[in-house]
């Protein structure tokens, strides 16, 4: 989903979903970029009454590899409704850039299938820090605002079920 131009929560229009419980996981490796995201997911969830305080747990990891580990290990506390991983990978002059990429994506799509908890993508891959900034509310949107929508979304999906 776009939120090109669009830097806030579309308050009103989100599900709300009765002892919500999100976990969100956040790499350090680009951090002022990952805070950022963070930041914008806790707005969202904040503007739609949650009490991010009880609701909402943050965890750090070192990179955006170790995303996968601490989502498998966030769904097997068997106290969340939804995982959002935020990362940031900058493209450098090595192949590097797509083994994270790769990495990440799979393991984020592994346990999409395997899970009966959704765990939300929200790992900028860009090739330069500008492209993450505009990401981050500027003209790309906010991709953590997108982010903390799409958990609300998935959640009220899966109780729907």
């Amino acid at each position: 989903m776009s939120t090109k131009n669009k830097n806030a929560a579309p308050a009103g229009k989100l599900p709300h979903v009765d002892g919500l419980r999100v976990a969100i996981v956040a790499a350090e490796w680009n951090g002022h970029i990952t805070s950022a995201l963070t930041e914008g997911a806790l707005d969202v969830f904040k503007a739609q009454g949650y009490d991010v305080e009880n609701q909402v747990d943050v965890f750090h990891v070192p990179g955006a590899v170790e995303l996968t580990f601490a989502a498998s290990q966030l769904i097997e506390a068997s106290m969340y409704d939804a995982v959002i991983v935020f990362g940031c990978v900058v493209r450098g002059g090595t192949p590097h850039f797509d083994y994270v990429c790769q990495s990440v994506t799979q393991g984020v799509t592994a346990l999409n299938v395997d899970s009966p908890v959704p765990v939300i993508f929200g790992v900028l891959t860009v090739l330069d820090e500008q492209q993450a900034l505009d990401r981050c509310g500027g003209p790309a949107g906010h991709k953590g605002v997108e982010a903390a929508t799409t958990a609300l979304t998935m959640v009220a999906f899966s109780r729907s079920l």
